[in-house]
């Protein structure tokens, strides 16, 4: 039997196009204690970061590593990176309130792009927190986080990345994800002695910068 021309091509050339590769940043969840996971969950490398918003190696960290780290190794599935909060102070609780409230999927962008903006939210609450301070003092936590997450321009961050105002409003009011990044805070100041740090396949390294790290990663088989 012949197969005409046309059948025949259409088949020759469905076999020839290159398969669409998975992006894996795209693959984020949010663990039982409140981290954030990005990437493929069968990975060969595991890295675990623990991060603080007020803290300037953790932004050089993130700035430097994210070409190599998220925009070949994790986007290709050969490293998924978990992310947990070493909270250093409330200006840090309020950032990490905010990021979370991003959610999975956009907690990468925006823990970011409050990284890139260190300086300048810093320097806003921190001349709004003098000038209230009594206030401050006044409020409940959750009340303080909002204040702090609002007067430092944290929220405007998140609302640039494209929450909704109603849902960072409902989730910075929520104490349970207070909570919950307090217990994480404990628990990794109970392993790590300063931020930022980071684990390679549960090898645990204090104090690391991008230069430390890649070569750790790179050892651990991340392409």
């Amino acid at each position: 039997m012949r197969i005409p021309f046309a059948l025949a091509a259409a088949v020759v050339l469905a076999a020839a196009a290159p398969q669409a590769v998975k992006d894996w940043r795209t693959t984020a969840a949010a663990t039982p204690s409140g981290s954030i996971v990005v990437g493929n969950p069968a990975a060969k490398v595991k890295l675990v970061e623990y991060l603080s918003f007020t803290c300037p190696h953790c932004g050089h960290l993130v700035a430097e590593s994210k070409p190599v780290l998220h925009d070949a190794m994790v986007r290709d599935g050969t490293v998924r990176v978990e992310t947990r909060a070493a909270v250093r102070d409330p200006f840090d609780l309020a950032a990490w309130s905010v990021a979370k409230c991003s959610g999975p999927a956009r907690f990468g962008a925006v823990s970011r792009a409050i990284f890139a903006a260190q300086e300048d939210w810093t320097t806003k609450g921190d001349t709004y927190a003098q000038a209230n301070l009594d206030t401050l003092k006044g409020m409940g936590q959750q009340a303080q986080i909002r204040a702090i997450a609002d007067n430092s321009g944290l929220s405007a961050i998140a609302t640039r990345a494209g929450v909704a105002p109603a849902a960072l409003n409902q989730c910075l009011a929520n104490p349970a994800q207070t909570k919950q990044l307090v217990a994480m805070t404990e628990a990794a100041f109970a392993k790590i002695k300063s931020t930022p740090s980071a684990e390679v396949n549960g090898a645990l390294s204090d104090g690391v910068s991008w230069a430390m790290l890649e070569p750790k990663l790179r050892a651990a088989g991340a392409k």
